[in-house]
């Protein structure tokens, strides 16, 4: 519901049709989908107690997950990008980053992004498994689904040890970028200055924090913690998929006065109908 009142302001609302906003409503929509993509697993498993899902169901789960974690890291490295060229050059801010090139940046990281995970379900498509298997977690990931199968998976490692550094990658770059701005913003002699930047930038760090720090715990829970609780890994991947989505429109409307006022305004108006109907 967050996530849908994001896209739906940032749509209606031409005071939001500015690139940070453009760039926010792509996270919005990347969310959406990891939302959408592993929610149906995670009640029937937790609710139902429906535990097994078909092969064919696996690789379109792992597919559409991969996918938009992709995506949503792309979006955030674009966004670090954002925040840096508004810090480094902000008279020429608008002009540099116009709704066209958003839209075609948005577009070509998309693809890039599809193009990387659309050989996974293909990749476990290979492979035999020889009987029903138990998965770490309450839904399909491809570093998972491939230590359940019974043939030879050394490809399939190669490919997903691959696609793990491009992730890496992005998070080095968002650092980068984010040294970067800090330099530039200590250059600044105005305190209030360096205050309206903090205020600007925090939303992003946090979303970018919110995202990555479970992706990590995770990974190295996978690498080095052997003998810990499954229930711990199985915590923590569920907080990898459940708590970017619901975080990210909290931060956001917390943090941004102009999605703030713009919700405020609408709740006011409903309130006022509704009062005016019982009236």
């Amino acid at each position: 519901m967050g996530n849908c009142s994001i896209l739906f302001l940032i749509k209606t609302e031409t005071s939001l049709h500015e690139p940070m906003y453009y760039f926010l409503s792509m996270l919005a929509f990347s969310d959406l989908g990891l939302s959408i993509s592993s929610l149906p697993t995670m009640l029937r498993t937790f609710l139902l107690n429906a535990t097994e899902i078909s092969s064919d169901a696996c690789f379109a789960q792992e597919f559409f997950i991969h996918g938009f974690s992709a995506m949503e890291s792309s979006v955030l490295f674009i966004m670090s990008i954002d925040r840096f060229v508004a810090v480094y050059n902000p008279l020429r801010y608008t002009s540099i980053l116009t709704g066209s090139r958003v839209f075609k940046t948005g577009l070509i990281f998309a693809a890039l992004c599809i193009t990387v995970v659309l050989p996974f379900p293909f990749m476990l498509k290979r492979l035999k498994f020889c009987k029903k298997r138990l998965l770490s977690h309450s839904y399909c990931l491809h570093q998972d689904v491939m230590k359940v199968a019974c043939s030879n998976n050394r490809i399939n490692m190669i490919y997903g040890f691959f696609v793990a550094t491009l992730s890496l990658l992005y998070l080095v770059c968002i650092s980068v970028s984010y040294i970067l701005i800090l330099k530039i913003v200590l250059g600044i002699a105005s305190h209030k200055g360096r205050i309206k930047f903090f205020n600007t930038c925090i939303s992003h760090i946090s979303a970018v924090f919110i995202f990555y720090t479970p992706i990590i715990t995770l990974a190295a829970l996978h690498r080095f913690a052997k003998n810990i609780s499954p229930v711990i890994g199985v915590i923590i991947a569920d907080i990898f998929l459940l708590a970017p989505p619901l975080m990210n429109p909290i931060v956001y409307s917390v943090k941004s006065q102009q999605i703030r006022n713009l919700i405020q305004n609408k709740l006011c108006v409903i309130s006022v109908i509704k009062i005016s109907k019982n009236l």
